[in-house]
């Protein structure tokens, strides 16, 4: 394996497939199984998942919705996301624990870093649920955050494209893909590979990040055993 402990990235539309809104069961069976092929390749895999497909904080604060309110309730969707990522995961017999930023001791444990650290060590999936607990944090930061809290090697961000492009490939059909970039070059282009926060935390912390498409399978296997897949964005890349 190219990495040892790494951190996996997934926006929660990537959890509804071709649906609408919600969950759609064989997709996360399809992410489950992936996941399961890394653990049993000796990988160890902390997951922070979003909330889209469920609610989106800044689209409701956009219709009127006090913002911090309209964060705390897709907090919550991420943790409904996390938990349906545990169970399929659980169903294919993966040791799995979330943690929540936000106390929900019934369902999860709350987010103690040495204790993730501990689940990773011990061959679990720790799934990170409630983003980072605050509201005006979007969960790309929050990935980044307990990246770093845990000592992780990279970031996986699986997304609905190939990797990242100068302008939108579905609106432009000579965008161009880079195989690598810079820090300095995703924030001063606005290339929208993570928001700027997350983009910053992870240059401070030299922490590569590896964009790349959910959708063709066996991508999650192939990138942690360091197969040139989508983009990578680091401190010793170059725009290419």
């Amino acid at each position: 394996m190219a990495y040892k402990r790494v951190l996996l990235k997934l926006s929660g539309e990537a959890l509804m497939g071709d649906l609408g809104y919600g969950i759609d069961p064989a997709i996360v069976a399809n992410i489950a199984q992936e996941i399961a092929e890394v653990v049993k390749l000796g990988a160890q895999m902390a997951i922070v998942v979003g909330g889209g497909n469920i609610f989106r904080g800044v689209k409701a604060s956009s219709a009127g919705m006090d913002r911090a309110t309209a964060d705390y309730v897709g907090m919550m969707a991420t943790v409904m996301n996390a938990i349906t990522l545990q169970d399929a995961l659980e169903q294919i017999g993966v040791p799995t624990r979330v943690q929540t930023a936000i106390a929900m001791q019934e369902i999860a444990e709350p987010y103690i870093r040495r204790r993730a650290i501990r689940h990773l060590e011990k061959g679990r999936v720790v799934i990170f649920g409630a983003g980072s607990g605050n509201p005006f944090f979007t969960t790309d930061t929050t990935a980044a955050l307990r990246a770093a809290e845990i000592d992780a090697e990279v970031i996986f961000k699986a997304t609905k494209v190939d990797g990242v492009y100068d302008c939108d490939p579905k609106e432009n059909p000579n965008a161009k893909r880079y195989t690598s970039l810079t820090y300095g070059h995703v924030l001063t282009q606005d290339l929208r590979v993570m928001d700027g926060t997350a983009i910053a935390l992870c240059k401070e912390n030299d922490i590569p990040i590896v964009v790349f498409d959910l959708g063709q399978h066996g991508n999650i296997v192939r990138s942690v055993q360091g197969e040139a897949i989508g983009t990578i964005v680091g401190g010793s890349c170059e725009v290419n």
